[in-house]
């Protein structure tokens, strides 16, 4: 049995009570671990911080190891990182900008997809628990890069005036609308996309991240912590706990294509603009 408790314990870190019996819900509070290092300092490192460290050097081992021992038969990794890198340039690059710009922004969009994808998948490792995209920073700096992206193409693309003007005054509107329609543009080109970006991944990963917890919480309680007439529960939260995990895996997949495809979006918008 304790070794059942301490196994359920590693699983759900900081979530689980091993000292009564009592049923501890996760709170909002699980997103803002105590502080490991550099304490009062610009640079404070917590668990999440911890895990956004780890994932990205995990992210950069990956792809160093795949530059230096490539081969021209691949193995498994190496065929699904290849595979990772075709569908980023094939179904989303050059599907949504066209294949001659979109492999100018493929390496970007590559990056993107990546990215998102290594710090939400840390969400259902266990020992981590946590994906390093359930705070705001990370989402925060992803959105505010791909609002950059997007700009800089449309400047590059068709030059600085005609980049704001098709971005802040649609072609074929009466001139006295203009008044009411640049700012509308100006908020929904210019703040609205990075901030539905930043949202939508940040809402995601954080409901995730409650759900899973407050199932292996249960669990643990039910099965482990609480042994009563009422411990058979504890088979369905585990049950709910393993199905919520394969959906993390999902989302995780699945919130990574989104936020680059949206980037490939915004590209497109700006880049043949009229």
């Amino acid at each position: 049995m304790g070794v059942q408790l301490t196994l359920m314990s590693a699983l759900v870190p900081n979530l689980v009570p091993t000292t009564d019996d009592s049923f501890h819900a996760p709170t909002i509070m699980d997103l803002f671990p105590p502080v490991v290092a550099f304490a009062g300092t610009p640079f404070t490192i917590d668990r999440v911080m911890m895990i956004r460290l780890i994932m990205t050097l995990l992210l950069v081992l990956c792809l160093v190891l795949y530059a230096t021992r490539a081969k021209l038969i691949p193995g498994r990794a190496q065929y699904m990182l290849e595979f990772g890198f075709k569908f980023c340039q094939e179904s989303i690059a050059e599907e949504v900008i066209g294949k001659e710009i979109g492999r100018k922004y493929t390496p970007i969009i590559t990056t993107v997809f990546f990215s998102v994808l290594f710090m939400n998948i840390s969400g259902i490792i266990p020992g981590f628990n946590l994906a390093g995209s359930a705070k705001p920073g990370f989402p925060l700096l992803l959105a505010v890069f791909a609002w950059f992206v997007f700009i800089y193409a449309g400047i590059r693309e068709t030059g600085v005036g005609h980049f704001f003007k098709s971005s802040l005054f649609p072609p074929g509107v009466p001139w006295p609308l203009y008044l009411l329609l640049t700012p509308i543009e100006a908020i929904s080109t210019f703040i609205i996309r990075p901030f539905t970006l930043f949202v939508r991944l940040l809402a995601n990963m954080i409901a995730g991240h409650f759900l899973l917890a407050l199932t292996l919480s249960a669990t643990n309680y039910f099965l482990f912590a609480h042994l009563s007439a009422l411990s058979p529960i504890g088979i369905l939260t585990f049950a709910a706990a393993f199905a919520f995990t394969l959906f993390e895996i999902l989302v995780a997949f699945l919130q990574a294509y989104i936020f680059a495809i949206l980037t490939a979006v915004y590209v497109n918008l700006s880049v043949h603009a009229h």
